[in-house]
C-alpha cells in the first residue's frame, strides 16, 4: 500500500457529517427518511456530538413538505445552521430512486426534471455543494438503454449545476470500469461520484480498483459497513475495507466530509454514538500508522 510522500491533512481532522434522521427516532418506521415535522431537532443533537454537517434527504413521498423545496424552508435551514454551527452541504436525493430521471414513463421523467431544477436553484442559495443522485436498486442503470437515457437527461442539468456551483454526484452499482466510462460519456466536471463504502463492500467491489478508476472524481463519501451480499451492519462488523478506502482518500486528495450513513436501530442515537466513537478511533489509528 503506497502512500504519498507529501504531507497531507490528517483524516481525524476532516469534517464528519451524518445522514439526516440517524440521530432521531425513525420517521414512520422508515430506515432512512426526511423526518417531517421534527427535522430541526437533529441540528442541536449533532452540535453536541461535534458533528459538523447533516446530509439532507429529499424523499419522493411528502416532497412538498421538505424545506429544500421552498425559499422559506431554505431560510429555516440557514437559520438553524447559523444557530448551531451545523451546516447542510450535501443532499441525498432519494426522490430519484422512486422517480428516476431515466424513467420510461415520460410524465415521471418530466416531473423529476422539474424537481431537480428546483432543487439545484434552492440548494445553491444555502451553500450546498453536492446533490447525490442514487442510481441503485429500482433506479439502477440496468441496461444500455437506461444508461443512454440517463446521459441525455443529466447533460441537460450541467449548465445549471455550474451556475449554482453544485456537483451532481452519482451513486451507482456499476463496476468501476463501467462507471468510469459513464463519467467520460457525460463529460462534465460537475457530474461527480458519491462513494458508499458499505454498498461497495456489499457488492464485493475492490476499493483499490474503484479509486484507481474514479478516485479523483469523488466529492461525497458515505460511511457504512455491509457484509458481501448482505445488509447494513455496525461499523467494523462487515466486509468494508476501511484501511483501503482511507488510503484511496489520501492518495486521490478527497477533502470533503465523511457522511455517517451507518447502521441504525429504532431509536438511532446511542448506536450512532458508539459507531462515531469507533470511526473517530479508526481515523486516528490510520493517521498514526502513516504519520499523517
Amino acid at each position: 500500500m503506497t502512500m504519498p510522500a507529501a504531507k497531507v491533512r490528517p483524516l481525524a481532522t476532516r469534517k464528519i457529517g451524518v445522514m439526516q434522521g440517524r440521530l432521531l427516532p425513525k420517521y414512520l418506521g422508515r430506515y432512512q427518511a426526511h423526518p417531517v415535522g421534527y427535522w430541526a431537532d437533529e441540528f442541536k443533537i449533532a452540535a453536541t456530538l461535534g458533528v459538523d454537517c447533516i446530509e439532507f434527504i429529499l424523499d419522493f413521498s411528502d416532497v412538498e413538505k421538505n424545506p429544500l423545496m421552498s425559499p422559506s424552508g431554505c431560510r429555516q435551514i440557514s437559520d438553524i445552521s447559523a444557530q448551531t454551527g451545523v451546516v447542510v452541504k450535501t443532499i441525498c436525493a432519494d426522490y430519484f430512486m422512486e422517480a428516476p430521471l431515466h424513467s420510461n414513463d415520460n410524465n415521471i421523467a418530466k416531473a423529476s426534471q422539474d424537481v431537480l431544477n428546483q432543487l439545484i436553484e434552492n440548494a445553491s442559495q444555502i451553500g450546498v455543494t453536492d446533490i447525490v443522485i442514487p442510481l441503485v436498486d429500482q433506479s439502477s442503470l440496468a441496461s444500455k438503454a437506461d444508461q443512454e437515457k440517463f446521459v441525455q437527461q443529466i447533460q441537460t442539468f450541467t449548465k445549471n449545476a455550474e451556475l449554482g456551483q453544485i456537483n451532481l454526484c452519482l451513486e451507482t452499482d456499476l463496476r468501476a470500469t463501467e462507471f468510469k466510462k459513464l463519467l467520460k460519456i457525460i463529460n462534465s466536471d460537475r457530474v461527480t461520484v458519491n462513494y458508499d463504502i458499505g454498498n461497495s463492500a456489499g457488492l464485493g467491489f475492490d476499493p483499490a480498483e474503484e479509486f484507481a478508476n474514479y478516485g479523483d472524481r469523488i466529492t461525497d463519501l458515505h460511511i457504512k459497513d455491509r457484509s458481501v451480499g448482505g445488509f447494513s451492519v455496525p461499523l467494523g462488523e462487515g466486509d468494508a475495507n476501511f484501511l483501503e478506502v482511507f488510503s484511496g482518500v489520501v492518495r486521490h486528495g478527497y477533502d470533503g466530509p465523511f457522511i455517517m450513513q451507518a447502521f441504525r436501530d429504532e431509536e438511532g442515537l446511542e448506536i450512532f454514538k458508539r459507531q462515531l466513537a469507533w470511526f473517530r478511533s479508526t481515523l486516528e489509528s490510520f493517521d498514526q500508522k502513516f504519520d499523517l
